[in-house]
């Protein structure tokens, strides 16, 4: 066996449902169709001296609804790392870092925004589109993807029982949302996520 088999694992992830919402966050062009949900189970490779991921987990009570997936590039898989860095160093779970990301996904798709002219809701910025006029920081700090996360998950540690409600339901509480169904839809893909670079 090569020392590449050795080395890798491969994890099963999770199934996507075919579907595809089409909604985005107040801010973002929602002209563009959803991508094509691929039905395929999503293979993450994960080190052989590392644990692979629980997936019951992940999503513990099923997805909600038709799930809506988008490619990412090397910026957004950056933020993904950087969400779930942020959530280990809160002492917080996977489930945290799917709730975390799934939220990303609706507000920015995992783009760290600036402020974005005509199109922009109020002055929400950074990935989780948070409002410096709301308390959530200055534009400098929610820009900052472990400052924005640090932040959501504060304020997400602070709903009772957040674990065990839907992800929408969590994040909206959150984020007070004028659209709270839309976070249900990316569900999926961020617990893809959490199980592919949870332990990379």
């Amino acid at each position: 066996m090569n020392t590449m088999l050795r080395k890798s694992v491969l994890g099963i992830a999770g199934l996507a449902f075919a579907g595809g919402l089409a909604a985005g966050p107040l801010n973002h062009d929602t002209t563009a169709p959803a991508a094509a949900v691929d039905a395929r189970p999503v293979a993450a490779a994960v080190q052989a001296d590392k644990p692979a991921v629980e997936t019951g987990k992940l999503v513990p009570h099923g997805v909600q609804g038709e799930q809506s997936r988008i490619d990412l590039d090397d910026e957004q898989t950056a933020n993904v790392k950087a969400i779930i860095a942020a959530t280990k160093k809160a002492g917080m779970d996977e489930r945290a870092a799917v709730v975390s990301i799934g939220t990303a996904l609706q507000e920015s798709k995992l783009e760290n925004l600036g402020h974005l002219g005509d199109r922009n809701d109020h002055d929400s910025q950074g990935l989780f589109q948070q409002r410096p006029s709301s308390g959530w920081g200055s534009v400098e700090q929610i820009t900052d993807p472990e400052y924005a996360t640090m932040a959501f998950l504060k304020g997400l540690k602070q709903v009772d029982g957040w674990q065990d409600m839907p992800l929408t339901e969590a994040a909206q509480t959150v984020q007070v949302s004028a659209y709270p169904d839309h976070y249900a839809q990316w569900e999926q893909q961020a617990a893809d996520l959490v199980a592919q670079h949870w332990n990379s």
